[in-house]
């Protein structure tokens, strides 16, 4: 279980998380919703410990993150974790299969004999072979969201984390990402949080969905609770909807 208590974040002047609350139960995929800016990556650098809170806790199977101190304390702590980047974040110097295992050497004692099998095995979850000695630049956009994906779960993390998986992919590929993370859930038993502005594939994949707005969660409800609110904040923003208490609210800060 991740529980996020009283998490208030600022960057100089910029106040982006004023007292966040948010609690994601084991094997649920908790979708972060939001405007641009809003803070969703900045609560899951947090969760993952790239990021401190100024105030406020994370728990973490029960052991609350804010206080780790020491470099070995966070080390073991990362090691429950897979992240998923929004670009990707590959590197291009590297071959596929060098990129899904290279967090294995900081993250697991498995030995580097068994790195390129476990390479086969993870892209073989997320639909893709015979690419491993391939380089980044020769892959299509999806399928180095796939790799990303196969890198995340390499070490077979308890928790994965997704940073906008589907930007910046046709409406296909969109969907197959999202039944990816689906896939995922079921076959690994893992634990998510994913940050996206795709409505689509949020109501697919969430077990509940957040929405963050001014710097705490407006809502949080299961993917059809959202979808029919009737708040004004939430269903303008769910709806994509250029009127409202939202777009108000930017002319006032303007």
């Amino acid at each position: 279980m991740i529980e996020v208590r009283g998490v208030v974040k600022s960057f100089g002047d910029r106040h982006i998380l004023k007292g966040v609350d948010l609690t994601v139960d084991d094997n649920e995929t908790m979708v972060i919703i939001g405007g641009s800016g809003s803070g969703k990556s900045t609560i899951m650098k947090c969760v993952i410990g790239l990021v401190r809170p100024d105030e406020g806790s994370i728990s973490v199977d029960g052991v609350d993150i804010t206080k780790l101190r020491g470099d070995q304390d966070v080390a073991e702590y990362r090691r429950k974790f897979g992240y998923c980047f929004q670009e990707g974040a590959l590197f291009d110097s590297m071959t596929i299969w060098e990129n899904v295992t290279f967090g294995l050497r900081y993250l697991t004692d498995i030995p580097e004999t068994k790195y390129r099998k476990i390479a086969r095995e993870k892209l073989a979850l997320v639909g893709l072979k015979d690419i491993e000695d391939m380089k980044p630049a020769q892959l299509s956009g999806g399928m180095k969201k796939r790799v990303s994906l196969a890198r995340a779960i390499a070490a077979e993390p308890k928790y994965v984390l997704y940073d906008e998986p589907t930007t910046g992919l046709d409406p296909i590929m969109s969907e197959i990402i999202s039944d990816m993370i689906v896939d995922l859930k079921k076959q690994l038993g893992v634990t998510s949080m994913v940050v996206t502005h795709d409505m689509k594939s949020a109501y697919k994949i969430a077990s509940k969905i957040a929405m963050l707005f001014e710097g705490k969660m407006k809502a949080v409800a299961a993917p059809d609770e959202i979808k029919s609110s009737k708040d004004a904040y939430v269903h303008q923003f769910v709806e994509g909807l250029s009127h409202g208490p939202i777009q108000m609210k930017i002319r006032d800060f303007d």
